[in-house]
């Protein structure tokens, strides 16, 4: 059994707390396949992460923790993405208005491979908490997309691979993207945003997704969420309460506020 959480909203939209909650229903293992943070907004996470010259953010900190067995983040989310805010009006290599990407990380194992932005300044505690000096950088998009053809579409492949072995997964996409991993059918799809969530069939989902018209983002066309929900019809919806941080905190306890949203998502998925 497959299931996709996906964004109704850019940001905060609740899908790593719905998502550690659901794990925790179903006892399945949790996947990001691609994740990002900033390195000043989220400066805590960067530096515990980089302590020991790793790249990875809190989501996929918390979804390894409430997953079975001993589980690192890496290992299921490949792709991490770390940016600065913009100084300035320009909207940088990948043409975001309000920041600017420094550093990926790719790959599944602790290490990991590093590409670069070599457009911007690399700040000094990067530069010194990880292993970049023999990670390729890059100067345009045309450049980015070829190499991210090879390193970043392997990570993917063989993260798909291991969500196709796994009995009973949860994927987790980011931003309100509708789709984290190509060709991906998930058995059933739970839309969350603040105060409610939208449960739709898996295959109709995926379909729609062939169907939306993608725009730039990321170096690549990505769908969003809502121009792929419109072309489908919703199996149902619930509203989701608002959740303290001692229980956010707690994926059994998120388990137990939304067990109503979880049975709907899970009776989508068996229809």
């Amino acid at each position: 059994m497959n299931l996709l959480v996906a964004g109704g909203d850019r940001v905060d939209a609740g899908k790593t707390t719905f998502s550690v909650g659901l794990l925790a229903h179903t006892g399945a293992r949790g996947f990001k396949p691609r994740a990002g943070n900033n390195y000043w907004f989220d400066h805590d996470d960067f530096l515990y992460a980089t302590e020991e010259g790793r790249l990875f953010g809190k989501d996929a900190k918390r979804l390894a923790a409430a997953s079975p067995g001993e589980v690192r983040p890496e290992a299921i989310n490949p792709i991490h993405r770390l940016w600065h805010p913009s100084p300035g009006p320009s909207t940088g290599l990948l043409g975001k208005d309000d920041q600017q990407f420094v550093v990926d990380r790719v790959g599944t194992d602790g290490d990991g491979e590093f590409v670069v932005n070599g457009t911007v300044d690399v700040p000094d505690a990067v530069a010194e908490r990880l292993p970049l000096d023999a990670a390729p950088r890059v100067t345009s998009v045309p450049d980015f997309n070829d190499l991210m053809g090879v390193m970043h579409a392997e990570a993917l492949e063989s993260l798909a691979e291991d969500i196709a072995a796994t009995e009973r997964s949860v994927v987790e996409s980011y931003g309100d993207v509708a789709r984290p991993l190509d060709g991906f059918v998930p058995d059933a799809v739970a839309v969350v945003e603040p105060g409610r969530a939208r449960f739709y069939d898996g295959d109709r989902y995926a379909k729609a997704c062939e169907i939306a018209t993608g725009g730039p983002g990321d170096g690549q066309l990505e769908e969003r969420v809502e121009k792929v929900v419109d072309l489908i019809d919703r199996k149902g919806a619930v509203r989701l309460p608002a959740l303290d941080g001692e229980t956010r905190s707690d994926p059994e306890a998120v388990a137990e506020a939304y067990d109503h949203a979880y049975d709907a998502l899970l009776a989508t998925a068996f229809e």
